[in-house]
């Protein structure tokens, strides 16, 4: 309850059960980058933002799910932009590329026609879907090595253009 009545997490749960912890967190870029940056502070430093936080509370591996929206149309259609980007996340996230970047247009139903990417890491893999429709982008990162997914939520929804964002982040024990 603290996490969510002071940072604005939509949803957070615990569950001492599954040994599984999962945050969502809804951004809109016109809070001060101030507050922004406290919210990413306080709410992710205890999950694993650091290697050292990552071994002590035994988590074995971070997944995030971000959805960013309003993005730059041009962008989002543009497969040799989206290569980039996974190259310039990884290289951010310190995530060593396993292979060429698969970028692939799906497109016989409307709602969801756009650009589809994976890309293999060695702790696991990146991928995302580029909604033309609404102009969204929606990204996964999976990976046993520890990273801050506030960061890739950040340089995703800047390098995309996008307006705002969500983040569910999910620890796996």
């Amino acid at each position: 309850m603290f996490l969510k009545d002071t940072f604005g997490i939509k949803a957070g749960t615990l569950s001492p059960d599954t040994e599984q912890t999962t945050f969502h967190i809804y951004y809109k870029e016109t809070q001060p980058m101030s507050a922004l940056a406290l919210k990413r502070q306080e709410a992710f430093e205890p999950v694993a933002s650091s290697p050292k936080a990552f071994e002590t509370q035994q988590v074995w591996g971070i997944a995030s799910a971000i959805d960013i929206y309003n993005c730059n149309p041009d962008t989002i259609r543009d497969a040799d932009a989206i290569r980039r980007f996974v190259v310039e996340l990884c290289d951010l996230i310190e995530m060593r590329r396993f292979g060429e970047t698969q970028v692939v247009h799906f497109g016989e139903d409307e709602r969801v026609a756009g650009y589809s990417m994976v890309q293999l890491i060695e702790t696991s893999l990146i991928s995302g879907h580029f909604a033309n429709l609404t102009n969204a982008v929606y990204l996964d990162v999976f990976s046993c090595k520890a990273y801050d997914p506030e960061t890739v939520r950040r340089f995703a929804q800047n390098y995309f253009g996008g307006t705002h964002s969500a983040i569910n982040v999910t620890m796996r024990h």
